[in-house]
């Protein structure tokens, strides 16, 4: 009974760090907001699959951005000739000096050519909803500027992306951002796939300049902008912003989160990082009790209370199946191997491939 009482402990520690997702979306209806400053940046390369659904969802909003600027990565498809076909600006990257990331080095190119006072960078992977750029512009406006980062709501299509449950509840808190104190405690992360910054305080901390080497560059930048007094905040896009990840198969969902995760869990401060262990060796916990510890029934009950736990925090991230929090150890533990892998690898200085390069594990 003792052992069950703790491993309740540790499963509330889930509601601590994840306590509040709060959405973006704010009601834009006595909100006037504006686009006209508004410089979008799409880091590319090989995005042809992907970029035509963003662009498109731009295309839509009712709102128009100042410009929008596809900076493409050394792309060897048809990356460069679609976003010139939607309407965007390309810029050919210039080739990767040392000492810096594709992403990071494409970002700061793009942020150079802009003319807007706010700077958009997005992943070539996302796409807007309906309306969702005047709700993140309304939310911008009320925040009172700074910086707003969005986490896309996850997309999830074939079987194996259901293996992806954890990394996106993981990389939420790691933000420190979603916690039950909400706003009262300032984001220690922002999320890498959308950061909309002013550009006054994009230059104050150097751009993506200062954190040229990094793969986990929101990290890093979330930072040094929290020492220069800039807020931050960051949202849930449920409604408003979504992404679908890793969809060609397994081994890139594998390599994907092996690139960067381990190094975001070390950005990640040492209370809410204690925080997500404690709650995760809960939710392991409960299976085994279930499985060789006595009363069952309230083990049974024990689990029901996880698996709820993760539905529930699942449907705020994406469009899981009820089967990835009824069956949450199965994510749960490839989590676990990937993450392992991770770290690994990280020490090692091993790579992995990716888009055509090969990536140390950060």
């Amino acid at each position: 009974m003792i052992l069950l009482a703790v491993t309740l402990a540790l499963w509330f520690a889930g509601w601590v760090v994840l306590g509040r997702i709060r959405r973006c979306g704010r009601d834009e209806s006595n909100q006037s907001v504006s686009a006209e400053q508004l410089s979008i940046i799409i880091p590319a390369r090989n995005e042809e699959q992907n970029l035509p659904t963003l662009l498109r969802s731009l295309a839509a909003q009712s709102i128009r951005p100042r410009e929008i600027i596809v900076v493409d990565d050394a792309s060897n498809d048809r990356t460069a000739e679609i976003a010139q076909q939607k309407g965007a600006r390309v810029i050919s990257s210039q080739p990767l000096p040392d000492g810096w990331r594709g992403k990071t080095w494409a970002c700061h190119q793009g942020a150079q050519a802009a003319t807007g006072e706010l700077l958009l960078f997005l992943d070539a992977d996302t796409c807007f909803d309906h309306e969702g750029l005047q709700r993140v512009l309304a939310e911008f406006k009320h925040a009172g500027g700074g910086v707003l980062s969005i986490a896309p709501h996850h997309v999830v299509k074939a079987p194996y992306e259901q293996l992806s449950a954890f990394f996106n509840l993981v990389m939420l808190a790691g933000t420190g951002a979603f916690t039950i104190f909400g706003d009262n405690l300032s984001p220690r992360g922002l999320l890498g796939q959308f950061m909309l910054i002013e550009r006054t305080a994009y230059q104050r901390v150097g751009g993506h300049e200062a954190v040229k080497g990094r793969i986990l560059e929101n990290f890093w930048l979330a930072e040094q902008l929290r020492g220069l007094g800039v807020p931050l905040r960051c949202r849930s896009g449920r409604g408003v912003f979504a992404f679908r990840m890793y969809p060609e198969g397994l081994g890139e969902l594998v390599d994907g989160w092996t690139k960067g995760f381990a190094s975001g869990a070390g950005q990640t401060p040492l209370p809410i990082l204690l925080l997500v262990i404690a709650w995760m060796i809960g939710l392991m916990t409960v299976p085994l009790g279930l499985a060789f510890a006595g009363h069952p029934l309230l083990w049974l009950g024990a689990y029901a209370l996880c698996a709820a736990q993760v539905a529930w925090l699942l449907r705020c991230v994406g469009t899981f199946h009820w089967s990835a929090a009824l069956f949450y150890p199965v994510p749960l533990i490839f989590y676990f191997v990937v993450f392992t892998r991770s770290v690994l690898r990280s020490r090692s200085k091993q790579t992995v491939p990716w888009k055509g390069r090969q990536i140390r594990a950060d």
